[in-house]
């Protein structure tokens, strides 16, 4: 397949340069087919018997697969979470850290994180570096590491400036427990997720898959309670509820994932090209060399997919101009930023639409 038939898979580029894939990712005519089919197959046969349940087991363990497969684990490592969110609210919850622990961040992490963080009762500290390249913050996050440490939680790219942490030298330096934020970086940049022991990530955004899907690797599922278990939580129980854990991370899953969600995220994953991540690292690298001279572009070399920069304004009514001219970026509150995701389907052409729009706002 070409880079032309693959981007083809994606009406929305048709129309629009589509540039916010940390946000939402676009969604391929596969993945609305496959999902309209079991729908369809829903109404016609009814969600009871046994074909139902066979059919949604079986997408469960194909989903688990491809999406292990992705990030370099095995299937019995991979919950079939919601969300990035729901990743990251299960491993606290699990974890149940008291007032006497620490936990490190950054300042540079989504609520999606920090809020799993507030709802615990640990002490948890804030490192600066969301500015910095990888080969700088590791230095200032190793500083703020105390005794009392017992996690290390933040993302594997920063969603405001898309740098990436040095999550996977973080771990070798400090051997302590690291939950990673995967939401910028699972099937935008290469990834190991096992290097690390968990790793929450989302499905609606680079995987282009439907809203409310994700996974969580869990690399030792034994060593983290399941603190909200679903039917999906045990192979056996008691009347008391006191229940035997399914083997594996398929122990923390949340719950039932609706069969056409799963149908969809599948054909998602079909979907991707083979270099995919390569090309869309290539094609930041190069919506940066357009930005610099034109704009303070905060992202540092080399990074992500994701490029921020800083502009003069309203970054709300900038962003909706440009949505006007057919490109749609993201804008960060509260900074002056704006932010441009480049997936694998990313242009040239996109690219020189983006700057083109920019000119006619300025």
């Amino acid at each position: 397949m070409t880079f032309e038939e693959a981007r083809a898979q994606f009406p929305v580029l048709e129309r629009l340069a589509y540039l916010n894939a940390g946000t939402n990712g676009p969604l391929a005519r596969s993945t609305a087919e496959a999902m309209a089919a079991q729908e369809r197959e829903d109404v016609e046969r009814g969600r009871g018997g046994r074909g139902y349940f066979d059919r949604a087991l079986e997408l469960r363990d194909e989903v688990r697969a491809k999406l292990a497969a992705l990030v370099g684990a095995e299937p019995g490592a991979v919950s079939l979470a919601t969300s990035t969110t729901n990743g990251c609210n299960i491993v606290l919850a699990g974890l149940g850290l008291g007032p006497d622990d620490e936990v490190l961040t950054t300042d540079g992490e989504h609520f999606g994180l920090l809020g799993a963080l507030a709802a615990s009762t640990a002490l948890v500290r804030i490192a600066e570096v969301r500015e910095l390249p990888p080969e700088e913050s590791l230095e200032r996050l190793l500083a703020e590491v105390t005794p009392k440490t017992r996690l290390l939680a933040l993302s594997h790219v920063c969603w405001v400036t898309g740098n990436r942490f040095p999550v996977e030298e973080l771990k070798r330096e400090t051997g302590l427990p690291v939950l990673v934020d995967g939401a910028q970086s699972v099937g935008a940049i290469p990834v190991d997720a096992t290097a690390v022991d968990f790793y929450a990530f989302s499905g609606q955004k680079w995987l282009c898959g439907p809203d409310s899907t994700g996974g969580l690797v869990v690399r030792d599922a034994d060593s983290l309670p399941v603190t909200a278990p679903s039917y999906l939580s045990q192979q056996a129980y008691e009347p008391t509820g006191t229940f035997t854990p399914r083997e594996g991370a398929a122990r923390f899953d949340p719950g039932w994932t609706p069969v056409p969600s799963l149908a969809g995220l599948s054909a998602a994953l079909d979907a991707r090209p083979e270099g995919g991540e390569d090309r869309a690292v290539e094609m930041a690298a190069r919506c940066r060399e357009l930005l610099v001279g034109r704009f303070d572009v905060v992202t540092a070399p080399g990074q992500a997919t994701l490029v921020t920069f800083r502009v003069d304004g309203d970054t709300a009514e900038l962003v909706s101009a440009l949505y006007d001219e057919g490109v749609v970026v993201r804008d960060i509150p509260g900074l002056g930023w704006i932010r441009v995701s480049c997936g694998w389907w990313t242009s040239d052409a996109d690219l020189e639409r983006l700057l083109g729009a920019l000119a006619a706002a300025a």
